[in-house]
């Protein structure tokens, strides 16, 4: 749909229909608009009194006036005449390169509002899976880990668990996490693999998902390394893929991790780890890391 601003006949129509209690969709499908634009409209211009709170409520008119109000603080521009023959005049001569630096983001043109930041500036090609040092790729050495996120549905909120595994010992490391920001996945980690001894945490792979983003705070608090996959090349980090699929019994995809007790989470990763593996002469995952533990 073309961008056209509401009108006050658009904003009567919208009071009348949320009185009579439509629904978002069917007001945005009677005016012909995105229902996310009805939603943005009533929530900007509605009108809300912490006094006389029988009032909060959508009013066109309000609403309206509102709008207007908005959009003209907006355009000095248009509405100072001097100051934009001002601004036109010191745009003139090629200038605009050299008033660029003075913007917020030192650019001369506007970029999409909603933009993606391009993954290639959050993960350095240094730190690609190819740079990554053979003998973690063979297991040949304790203390290199892969991570991973385990996503559940969305109804049940933004609440996730991270896990962690080591490569040569298959030792796994589950953990809750209330969101799925940047900062509050890394605090949760570097907490946990912290205590160990620096050579049992060397570094960890992870994918390409904005939510390992800040990996840089994983070599500058504690010095763990951090080396990331190829795009959507989940294989390249196998172990922890296979270690989701085996914790997937225990957290299918419909578990309301929110309410899932610290105590039951450890009792998960007991476990796994206790299992005997065929890989490891049929040691259990925690015998293997006690004895890797012991050699430092």
């Amino acid at each position: 749909m073309p961008h056209t601003e509401l009108d006050l006949r658009e904003r009567r129509v919208i009071e009348d229909m949320l009185n009579a209690k439509y629904s978002i969709s069917k007001i945005a499908e009677e005016i012909g608009k995105h229902r996310s634009t009805i939603y943005r409209e009533v929530k900007r211009n509605g009108f809300t009194d912490d006094d006389l709170t029988y009032l909060n409520g959508y009013y066109g008119v309000v609403a309206h006036r509102s709008a207007t109000f908005r959009r003209a603080r907006r355009r000095k521009l248009i509405l100072l005449t001097e100051l934009r023959k001002a601004v036109i005049d010191r745009l003139k001569g090629g200038r605009e390169m050299a008033l660029a630096q003075y913007l917020p983001d030192r650019r001369k043109r506007r970029k999409s509002r909603y933009a993606r930041k391009p993954r290639d500036l959050v993960f350095h090609a240094d730190r690609s899976i190819h740079q990554r040092p053979d003998h973690v790729k063979d297991r040949a050495t304790f203390g290199d880990w892969e991570g991973d996120l385990m996503i559940f549905r969305k109804e049940h909120g933004k609440a996730n668990v991270a896990s962690l595994i080591e490569r040569k010992t298959r030792y796994a490391l589950l953990f809750r996490n209330n969101d799925r920001s940047t900062k509050h996945l890394m605090d949760r980690p570097m907490t946990i693999i912290e205590p160990l001894p620096q050579s049992a945490r060397k570094s960890i792979t992870f994918d390409r998902c904005i939510e390992f983003s800040g990996w840089r705070r994983l070599e500058n608090e504690i010095g763990t390394n951090a080396w990331f996959c190829d795009p959507q090349a989940p294989w390249q980090k196998g172990s922890v893929e296979i270690l989701n699929k085996r914790a997937r019994r225990y957290l299918p995809r419909d578990t309301q991790v929110a309410a899932i007790s610290n105590r039951s989470m450890k009792a998960i990763c007991d476990r796994l780890n206790t299992t005997p593996r065929k890989c490891l002469g049929w040691k259990t995952p925690k015998e293997a890391f006690e004895e890797e533990l012991m050699k430092l």
